[in-house]
C-alpha cells in the first residue's frame, strides 16, 4: 500500500526536523501530489536553494509524483465544506483528495489533522 507524503513530512526530511527519521522511513512506498511537490520546491527555493538543487532535492525523495488532474481538482474542491473549520489549505486538500482516490495512508507533521474526520488513516511523524 502507498503512503501519501504531505509537504510538511518531505520537509521535515529536507531540514533534518524532528520526525525526518519516520518520514524517510516510508520514502520507498511514497507518493507526493504536484501541488504538494510544488510547496516543496517553493520552500527549498526560500531556504536558499538554487532552481537546479531545488529540482534535484525533490526528485531525490525518489517519490512517485502524482500530476494534478481534473478529478483530484474536483474532489480537492469537495473537501473544502468538511475541512473549512479546520482551516487547510488547497495544498492541504490535494495531498488529503490523493491519499482518497489512492486509498492510501497520509504521512504528515500537521497534528492539528488528527481532528479530520474523512475516513483516512493518517500517520504523524512527531
Amino acid at each position: 500500500m502507498s503512503v501519501v507524503f504531505d509537504s510538511s513530512a518531505v520537509l521535515a526530511i529536507a531540514f533534518g526536523e524532528l520526525g525526518a527519521d519516520r518520514a524517510a522511513d516510508a520514502l520507498g512506498d511514497g507518493v507526493l501530489s504536484a501541488v504538494n511537490a510544488s510547496e516543496v520546491v517553493a520552500r527549498l527555493v526560500e531556504r536558499g536553494a538554487s532552481d537546479e538543487d531545488a529540482r534535484e532535492s525533490l526528485h531525490g525523495f525518489g517519490l512517485a509524483i502524482r500530476p494534478f488532474d481534473e478529478s483530484l481538482a474536483i474532489a480537492t474542491g469537495l473537501l473544502r465544506r468538511s475541512t473549512r473549520t479546520h482551516g487547510l489549505s488547497l495544498r492541504d486538500r490535494a495531498c488529503l483528495a490523493l491519499a482518497r482516490r489512492e486509498r492510501a495512508t497520509v504521512l504528515t507533521a500537521d497534528r492539528g489533522w488528527d481532528a479530520l474526520e474523512l475516513g483516512l488513516e493518517m500517520e504523524f511523524i512527531r
